[in-house]
């Protein structure tokens, strides 16, 4: 049977199974729970999933021992019972397959260590080798058709478990399948082409993709790696998606439906092998099995296909656009609020006010860096963890001042690597005015210049001196613009720079007075014609009577009409009520000339940004 299966793959697909872990997990059983472990201690668990698999129409089967080498089963307590837990695997498959009267081949699952290889952790090659043969041994000699390394990030890692099967057998088919990040990489950074041509040179058979992101990523993956290694066969087993935790459960938003769609796509685009990862079911795969079975399947040929022929622009990553991006395209009316990073390195208060926003429905956060040149925790750090933490989108603000042309450079590869993607460029505040007067205040590039370097120079791969930085950055840059500058001419021409360069959208600093506002965008549109770029209002809620006369008198750029500065001050204890009402004002006024608001809580009282929001919400 297995040497029959290499030479049918060469005219006929095959489909493989699903998820194993997603449906163990399913039948009540905790992650935490070493689930190799079930093959002899709850057989029938994985018994039926392995036959609800078969009864979808799988014809090839992994077993249960994904973790089942020395490194994993050490974390259980079961380090001394490699051999155990893959012979009651292989034994609980082949018993299901011969249950079934059905001709399936049976596939000796070998996941990663779980443990890093020198120079990246502690585990030496040597020492890999021996763990893989000590389970790929196991695996054979209970009767595997073939053994396939999969989920795998590292390509030392992968040599190792090849080189440690074909020790043990020199004959048995040998699939290599490698997971990559949505950067189209793996996480050391190996790109697909790279991964096509080192998993030939090692002489496996087929050369897998497993995991990842999801069937799309899977499909523009099988297509760089098909052109980088022609002559070889593929597998691919994408996820269901990107997972997204929901309560207590993963969830995948893949459905059986768009499987079925892809199915045929990746044969069209070379795979010899189809089935799902993480997050798929039985119903993927009998979803996989009716579109290769359909007579319409010879023909087919829809828009989710992408020819492995065609230019190298194609396999691009596709990358969507930003929220933020997709909200001004669509004309919509974002609402973002500016946050300040903590003064130490505690966080509870920071998320807390993030989830607020959020739930109240803000679009996106603002993060400030050194807000009034003041020391606090880095800008882009903190929009990681609001990203990751509370789940909103952010824009890093991005000050020029205070950094050379290498940390600008670096610190934006740093946010671009934590999946920071809207930037808002600016000149920053002097230190000066800040608690470090004394701190260096130079610097390289002014905002026009660091625009055209990003959307110019990061966006199209290269950095400042036209070097390859190995694949373009995604950033949707934003810029600074005050609407009420005492030289609206020069500040009209600054923002016209700006443009040119390529800016995406425009924050303002905050307005207290719309009148000057209108006439600063019809002058614009006297000068340049009209400005088409997406403007989101800067509005401040003011606090009280001291906060805005600070403003108005220590902040620059900053004027507030003294109509305002009376009413403040006549509301006395009601400061913030009246700061929100003018706020309020101020916005259906500017409703019909900007496309979103930049609201900026002092003090931290998002509750009042809220509130805000709650009325800018009803507006719209």
């Amino acid at each position: 049977m297995p040497n029959s299966l290499l030479q049918r793959l060469n005219t006929t697909p095959f489909l493989a199974d699903g998820a194993m872990g997603t449906m163990i997990h399913a039948h009540g059983i905790s992650f935490e729970k070493c689930f190799d472990e079930l093959s002899p201690t709850q057989p029938a668990v994985v018994a039926d999933i392995h036959r609800a698999y078969i009864d979808a129409g799988a014809q090839i089967i992994l077993t249960n021992t994904f973790g089942s080498n020395k490194y994993r089963l050490s974390a259980h307590g079961l380090q001394n019972k490699v051999k155990e837990m893959n012979t009651a695997a292989v034994t609980l498959a082949r018993r299901v397959v011969e249950a079934s009267f059905k001709e399936v081949f049976i596939a000796g699952d070998v996941g990663p260590l779980g443990a890093r290889l020198a120079p990246f952790g502690r585990v030496k090659p040597e020492q890999a080798f021996a763990a893989f043969r000590e389970q790929i041994e196991s695996l054979i000699s209970a009767g595997v058709d073939l053994i396939m390394i999969e989920t795998m990030s590292d390509l030392y890692e992968v040599a190792e478990a090849v080189k440690a099967a074909r020790d043990v057998n020199k004959e048995i088919p040998l699939i290599a399948s490698i997971t990559f990040t949505r950067d189209d990489t793996t996480l050391l950074g190996d790109n697909a082409k790279k991964v096509a041509i080192e998993l030939t040179k090692m002489g496996v058979d087929v050369i897998g993709i497993n995991c990842s992101s999801g069937p799309s990523q899977v499909l523009r993956l099988l297509n760089v790696m098909r052109r980088a290694a022609p002559e070889a066969k593929f597998l691919v087993k994408p996820n269901a998606g990107w997972p997204e935790r929901i309560g207590s459960r993963i969830m995948y938003p893949a459905t059986p439906e768009y499987f079925g769609d892809y199915a045929m796509a990746y044969i069209d685009a070379g795979a010899s092998i189809v089935g799902g990862c993480c997050g798929t079911t039985p119903n993927h795969i009998a979803a996989m099995r009716a579109a290769l079975d359909s007579p319409r399947s010879k023909t087919r040929k829809d828009h989710v296909t992408v020819s492995f022929v065609e230019k190298e622009e194609a396999t691009s990553p596709a990358e969507q656009p930003t929220q933020l991006a997709q909200k001004l395209t669509a004309k919509q009316f974002v609402i973002g609020v500016e946050m300040h990073p903590p003064r130490g390195f505690s966080t509870h208060k920071l998320l807390a006010g993030a989830h607020l926003l959020s739930e109240a429905g803000a679009d996106v956060v603002n993060v400030v860096d050194a807000p009034m040149a003041r020391m606090r925790m880095s800008a882009w750090a903190v929009c990681h963890l609001l990203q990751d933490n509370a789940k909103i989108e952010t824009v890093l603000h991005f000050p020029t001042r205070g950094r050379n042309l290498l940390r600008v450079q670096g610190d934006l590869l740093a946010a671009h690597a934590l999946s920071i993607r809207n930037v808002f460029v600016m000149m920053g505040d002097p230190t000066s005015i800040g608690d470090y007067p004394n701190a260096s205040d130079n610097y390289d590039v002014v905002p026009s210049g660091l625009i055209k370097l990003i959307k110019q120079g990061f966006n199209v791969g290269v950095d400042h001196a036209g070097v390859d930085i190995g694949k373009p950055t995604s950033f949707f840059v934003g810029c600074a613009v005050n609407l009420c500058a005492p030289d609206s001419d020069k500040e009209i021409k600054t923002l016209h720079k700006k443009i040119k360069a390529g800016a995406d959208f425009a924050l303002t600093q905050p307005i207290f007075e719309t009148t000057m506002a209108r006439e600063f965008l019809k002058r614009y549109r006297d000068l340049y014609g009209e400005l088409n770029l997406p403007l989101l209002a800067g509005v401040m809620p003011l606090f009280n009577n001291k906060h805005a006369n600070f403003m108005h008198n220590e902040v620059p750029g900053i004027f507030i009409p003294e109509s305002l500065r009376q009413r403040m001050e006549s509301a006395g204890e009601n400061g913030a009520i009246e700061g929100i009402k003018i706020a309020s004002e101020l916005l259906i006024e500017l409703r019909e000339v900007v496309q979103g608001v930049y609201l900026m809580p002092p003090f931290g009282r998002y509750d009042l940004a809220a509130e805000i929001i709650d009325l800018v919400r009803i507006q719209v």
